[in-house]
């Protein structure tokens, strides 16, 4: 890559740091980029607005755009007495696609994981609590990745609420719809299974 200008080899590599960005898709990416400055440019004005503008929520930890609280957090509307805890910021925006639900939010910034360095200190665990009392929640509901980390991190949780008076639960874990039940993996089969629920 040595014909390649430094300006341009820095961008493919920064491309490449993107998740699903391989070596191509960074250099097909740089190359439309520069066949098309007009994209570039607003590219570039999204990129330094979002840096200046968005920022963590200080109560759930989710996006927040120029103040220190988010929508969610400030909606009176929001008093169904529900805890949602998710992984990540952008796993909010999945479980808000369910209209109707009324719930707050609790994003911890990942799933216990001593291989990759993520030890409890590392999450937004410890001011569970607070909220509990504070906000009168009546409900928590854990909407992390059915996964070994996953699965360590709600033990944890549970561990930590296990004095207060609070409803725990999981989200169930089953079969798409429209999926042939012979395609699927014996572990999500066997929690769809388990996650059974009474038509009569």
């Amino acid at each position: 890559m040595s014909w390649v200008p430094s300006s341009l080899k820095k961008l493919i590599e920064n491309l490449k740091k993107l998740p699903g960005i391989g070596e191509r898709s960074g250099f097909r990416i740089a190359y439309f980029l520069l066949k098309d400055r007009d994209t570039l440019e607003n590219l570039i004005e999204s990129l330094r607005e979002v840096n200046e503008r968005v920022k963590l929520c200080k109560i759930c930890h989710g996006f927040s755009e120029d103040t220190d609280i988010c929508p969610i957090c400030t909606d009176e509307r929001r008093n169904s007495g529900v805890l949602c805890i998710v992984e990540r910021p952008e796993d909010v925006n999945i479980i808000e696609s369910v209209q109707g639900l009324g719930w707050k939010y609790h994003v911890i910034g990942g799933v216990l994981s001593p291989v990759r360095g993520i030890t409890l200190d590392k999450l937004n665990i410890f001011d569970i609590r607070d909220r509990i009392r504070k906000e009168n929640i009546k409900e928590i509901v854990m909407a992390l990745s059915p996964d070994v980390e996953g699965d360590a991190t709600i033990s944890y949780i549970l561990q930590l609420l296990s004095d207060m008076e609070v409803s725990i639960s999981r989200i169930a874990v089953g079969l798409p719809r429209g999926i042939d039940i012979t395609l699927m993996d014996p572990f999500t089969l066997k929690e769809s299974i388990l996650g059974r629920r009474k038509l009569k």
